[in-house]
């Protein structure tokens, strides 16, 4: 069976340094336990999933990671760059996901392995004009390099950049991301 690794894009939930758009609203404590929360649920997902998964992580030290998820977690470092760098440098197959997307299951991700059968892309598009998940049978720089990261665009020009290809993706229901206090109000168990 077709089996992509499931990478988590994460953060250590330190005050301060995650969730930054909350912070106003929150402080950098509730900030950081918010994400903590986020990042727990979505790697409990993930295990949940079957899928083999790694953390791709930054901000902190990989042993700190361990502590939080386990020693027999898969833990790595991101690497250098920007968002885009780091994603690119994810072989294929993959899914890649971060962790702020509290609507991520586990029905969802193995819809989007099992895409990955038939399809070069799958991607879950989020309500912010982002996405939440891409998948990729092998890698494709062309669609991480020079985007314009955390704005509505991400997705629209992801889609562009497929069709110049020729690529028809698949395509996973929309969810929502929790990136500030507006988006949090629906998700109060977060708070």
């Amino acid at each position: 069976m077709f089996s992509p690794k499931l990478s988590i894009f994460a953060r250590l939930p330190v005050p301060g340094e995650v969730k930054t758009r909350l912070i106003p609203g929150l402080g950098a404590e509730g900030a950081a336990r918010i994400y903590a929360r986020l990042l727990a649920h979505t790697v409990q997902v993930a295990k949940d999933s079957g899928l083999d998964l790694e953390l791709r992580v930054t901000g902190g030290e990989i042993a700190a990671f361990h502590d939080l998820f386990g020693a027999d977690t898969a833990v790595v470092d991101q690497g250098e760059g920007d968002l885009g760098d780091k994603m690119a440098a994810v072989e294929g197959p993959a899914l890649l996901i971060g962790s702020d997307c509290p609507g991520i299951s586990v029905p969802l991700l193995q819809a989007a392995a099992g895409a990955l059968e038939d399809r070069s892309v799958v991607l879950g598009p989020a309500n912010d004009g982002g996405y939440y998940l891409i998948g990729f049978r092998e890698r494709m720089p062309f669609l991480f390099d020079n985007m314009e990261w955390s704005t509505p665009k991400v997705l629209p020009e992801t889609l562009v950049r497929l069709a110049a290809r020729g690529i028809g993706p698949a395509i996973l229901p929309e969810l929502a991301d929790i990136d500030t206090a507006e988006d949090l109000a629906a998700w109060p168990e977060y708070e």
